[in-house]
């Protein structure tokens, strides 16, 4: 971890230089549009701050997310808070659009991360807080909703500490009136606040009846900042009070070090408690120096900047989202990419939520939208001229947990799909398409139900392109149990030269995974060699599709007798003689259904391993045992086998059971045997839906 560099308003009176960037996070509902709103209307960036309910918010203007009511996309807005520059991004909470955060925080200077009084949110938080761990970005909790939290803030605290792995440290306390907060204590300015509406708080004394309260919390801060500060320690021991400058610097400190995660209060939607936290922003977040050590740029050398986000607009093409690390990118600019691409800055945007107003170019330090840089995709690094830019960050995509086939409602528009699937793939990493001939089929798979349906709905409202979806098909196989041998003979006479292939083939079963095994037995000519290999030919086209509709795994086929003619044989009428004996020996040696079966991993608060264990017992999985999940307090992993067949909707039962964060992995494991009525029904369903 870099060394710290002292903080904006610390003990040498040196302002932090430049803007800097904010991710603003946290679980689902919990209030970070409003925040972010809260922080506009605050800042002088709206006369008025919007609402997520009556869909008149800045953030989450897209079709979609005022819809449904959610976050699907971050969303930028730039504001000045007494002479310094902010750049906030609000990142969606859902676990299903959690992803959308990975790119952002590596270029942030720090995070907000919105949570509330809630058990039931508390693994939700955790999920948050685990990606600004990975990341080592430094973090605030904002303790929000707290004019309706009932618990008081230490029993709440205590619930909240459990999904944090870094202390969590009270800097403030309700103040409270008949069961309500109508205020609070700052414990490190030692100062009364009372809440107003939509306005900064109002400054009163301290009361009496608050004056133990507020001693108790104070010291208990104090003692955590001392954990980390000897000299505090000392004086803490020896009942010296710490001059408040020191425990500011310390605070800071502390923060940057990521020995402590602060924890402020208030309501966003009334906007109480904004404007001190955005002070704490502006005196103890660390800035673009501290970003640039922890990511590993320079500070010297050509301009950098990195993409967080890419955008397909219908009237002004493609933008993509960028933090400016060192210098300064203009309009007009030639850049190349870290994936090599060289392209053109065709503008400069500055957002406001959907709002856009141009700009000649984007400082050092600054975010922007950069109009039209084709070729470059979400996490590339871009730097002016030639040579190719130094990869800031990489993030892998999260594996996917739910999928859908899609077939077009018009068949006219299979070109405008495909088209329309690229780009939206291009915006959300998180997004695949795959094209499987075996199923004709095109299979879009993502992060779960919403994520699947919120993609869908674009489709339809930003291309034009309607499509149906249904569960993918499950990749069905068949063997045989035994051996059978037969005689295939092709002979055709229609003037001239005829057709004429005759072979004799053995089937045998083979152990699981073994494939498809030719062998040549042939002695004495009886087919020549030019042929063989087109009898190997004719063998495997039929393996394409068993005498049950499914391709045939798992056998061994010897070619053991048979005959030509000297005129009329070809490599076409042993290839069909091969399908023939095919069609007549596979039955004979008792055909047989395969299923996929997978290996899963599924994870789990612990308080939810009864209803996850009954979910996969319910699939048809055999449960192999269950652990707790290695790092994770508080959390279990079921692993199980289970078919494929059973893996549709898995995502969709375990988040219901689990307030949203339950999640699995799956690999092919094997090939099981499936006999019985389960058997026929599919065999019947396949062959039925081929009839069609």
């Amino acid at each position: 971890m870099p060394a710290p560099s002292p903080a904006g308003g610390s003990a040498n009176g040196v302002r932090r230089p430049g803007p800097r960037c904010i991710a603003i996070v946290g679980p689902f509902q919990s209030g970070k549009t409003t925040l972010l709103e809260s922080i506009l209307e605050r800042c002088g960036g709206l006369s008025r701050a919007g609402s997520v309910k009556t869909g008149n918010s800045i953030g989450d203007a897209g079709a979609e997310a005022r819809a449904h009511q959610m976050s699907t996309d971050p969303n930028v807005a730039s504001v000045e808070f007494l002479g310094e520059r902010f750049h906030f991004i609000d990142c969606p909470g859902s676990v299903e659009f959690l992803h959308e955060m990975r790119h952002v925080l590596p270029v942030v200077d720090a995070a907000v991360v919105v949570c509330e009084a809630d058990d039931r949110k508390a693994p939700a938080l955790e999920l948050v807080l685990r990606e600004l761990e990975e990341a080592d970005i430094p973090r605030f909790l904002f303790l929000n909703k707290i004019d309706t939290a009932t618990r008081r803030v230490r029993e709440t605290l205590a619930i909240l500490q459990r999904a944090s792995r870094t202390p969590l440290l009270l800097r403030q306390i309700p103040i409270w009136q008949k069961g309500i907060a109508v205020g609070f204590i700052d414990l490190a300015l030692e100062r009364a606040f009372i809440y107003r509406e939509h306005a900064a708080s109002e400054v009163v004394p301290l009361a009496a009846d608050e004056a133990g309260r507020e001693k108790e919390a104070r010291f208990s801060m104090l003692e955590k900042l001392a954990d980390y500060d000897d000299a505090l320690m000392e004086e803490l021991l020896g009942d010296m009070e710490p001059p408040q400058d020191r425990i500011f610097d310390d605070l800071a400190r502390e923060l940057q070090d990521r020995h402590v995660v602060p924890v402020l209060i208030g309501s966003a939607e009334r906007g109480n408690g904004v404007t001190r936290l955005l002070k704490a922003l502006r005196h103890e977040a660390p800035g673009l120096a501290e970003t640039r050590g922890r990511i590993g740029v320079v500070a010297e050398g050509s301009a950098l900047g990195q993409v967080m986000k890419t955008w397909h607009s219908g009237h002004g093409g493609k933008l993509s989202l960028a933090r400016v690390l060192r210098g300064r990118l203009a309009e007009g600019d030639v850049v190349t990419s870290s994936g090599g691409v060289e392209t053109r800055i065709a503008g400069v945007l500055e957002l406001k939520g959907a709002e856009q107003t141009r700009r000649p170019a984007v400082e050092e330090g600054d975010v922007a939208a950069l109009a039209r840089l084709e070729g470059v995709s979400t996490g590339d690094s871009i730097a002016p001229g030639k040579q190719r830019a130094a990869q800031v960050s990489a993030v892998a995509p999260p594996e996917a947990v739910h999928a859908l086939a899609l077939a077009v409602r018009d068949r006219k528009d299979d070109v405008r799909l495909a088209a329309a699937l690229a780009k939206l793939a291009e915006e959300d990493t998180a997004l695949s398409v795959s094209h499987l001939p075996e199923f004709g089929e095109m299979r879009l798979s993502g992060q779960g139900e919403m994520h699947l349906r919120v993609t869908l709905e674009r489709l339809s409202g930003r291309y034009g392109v309607a499509v149906e979806s249904r569960p993918p098909q499950v990749g069905y196989r068949e063997t045989i149990r035994g051996k059978a041998s037969a005689r295939g003979r092709h002979r055709k006479q229609s003037g001239g030269h005829g057709q004429y292939g005759d072979v004799v083939l053995e089937v045998a079963s083979l152990p699981r995974g073994e494939g498809i095994r030719f062998v040549d037995r042939i002695v004495g000519g009886a087919v020549p060699r030019q042929y063989i290999a087109s009898v190997e030919a004719g063998i495997r086209d039929y393996c394409r599709n068993g005498p049950l509709g499914f391709p045939l795994v798992d056998l061994e086929v010897t070619l053991t007798d048979g005959s030509y003619h000297s005129v009329d044989s070809s490599d076409m009428a042993f290839r069909q003689a091969a399908r023939i004996a095919m069609a007549e020996a596979v039955p004979q040696a008792r055909s047989v259904l395969l299923e996929p079966i997978l290996t899963v991993e599924v994870v789990i608060p612990s308080e939810a391993m009864s209803r996850a264990s009954a979910i996969v017992s319910g699939r048809r999985g055999q449960i192999l045992g269950y652990d707790s999940r290695p790092g994770w307090r508080g959390w279990d992993q079921i692993n199980a086998l289970m078919p494929e067949a059973e893996m549709a909707g898995l995502i969709v039962e375990l988040r219901s059971a689990t307030s949203g964060v339950g999640s699995f992995s799956a690999r092919f494991d094997h090939l099981a045997e499936l006999s019985g009525k389960p058997a026929d029904a599919i065999v019947s369903a396949h062959a039925l839906a081929q009839a069609r």
